[in-house]
């Protein structure tokens, strides 16, 4: 397993598929407390026909490093080890708090950006008043029992307890200080009003079930996007394990250019 060394963090990362394949790069950031095996059916199935990469973000999956407190710092990550392997355009697929890092990297390099797909993702957390003050207390109680909170409400109602265990257990492997400077990254992360700067053809693929991020939110930014086509599917926040084989033929539609 290839690594890169970025401001103090072992980078892990996988770079597949063939060089002179059909279109730029696909390029899968995963989002908070999981990693880039969140992704192995899309991985699977473009590999074959084209370059695909993926990477765990720092202090996520087998990748080392300590917290950092903003996206734009995750953002500077990635395309970092996107100048390594000499990617100059690229279509990234974010999930979640990587839709987030997308976007980032959409706004500050529109250059490099060809096409960009959000999954389960949005430009800005709102909160009710008492959603807030729920979310605030959260932060209060053990670590692993934050962890499990979290993410035992991303999966929608019926998806299999143990399958659920299994994601929780992994989630909270992430060191906490990891969990917890990003969470407050999320919380801060907003481009909601700067989104119609982003001129590229743009999907996003929401899961109806979603209650960590809103299915109500996404159409709120997918309303400021000039070039955007919105997926709703039968799914909750975890869109890339809950429902693979749709999210990648969503993903197969859009990036082969028939959108």
């Amino acid at each position: 397993m290839p690594q890169l060394e970025v401001d103090g963090a072992a980078l892990t990362y996988d770079d597949e598929g063939p060089r002179d394949g059909d279109g730029v790069p696909l390029l899968f950031v995963h989002g908070w407390t999981a990693n880039r095996h969140r992704w192995d059916h899309q991985v699977e199935h473009f590999a074959g026909k084209r370059r695909v990469i993926r990477l765990d973000l720092r202090g996520h999956g087998e990748s080392g490093g300590a917290g950092v407190r903003t996206i734009e710092e995750l953002a500077s990550d990635v395309l970092a080890l996107l100048d390594h392997l000499e990617v100059e355009r690229f279509v990234p697929v974010g999930h979640s708090m990587g839709g987030m890092i997308s976007q980032t990297i959409a706004l500050s390099h529109p250059e490099r950006v060809e096409r960009m797909v959000l999954v389960n993702s949005i430009g800005r957390m709102t909160y009710s008043r008492g959603r807030g003050l729920v979310m605030a207390a959260s932060t209060l109680v053990p670590f692993k029992l934050f962890v499990a909170a979290n993410i035992q409400r991303a999966f929608a109602p019926g998806y299999p307890r143990e399958e659920i265990r299994r994601y929780v257990q992994a989630s909270a492997d992430t060191p906490r200080e990891v969990v917890m400077t990003l969470y407050g990254a999320m919380r801060a992360f907003d481009v909601l009003d700067r989104v119609g700067e982003i001129r590229v053809p743009t999907l996003l693929v929401h899961g109806y079930h979603d209650i960590q991020l809103p299915v109500s939110q996404m159409l709120r930014m997918a309303k400021a996007y000039p070039d955007a086509v919105v997926r709703i599917l039968d799914a909750g926040h975890e869109l890339p394990v809950e429902k693979p084989a749709e999210l990648t033929s969503a993903l197969d539609w859009f990036v082969t250019g028939r959108a």
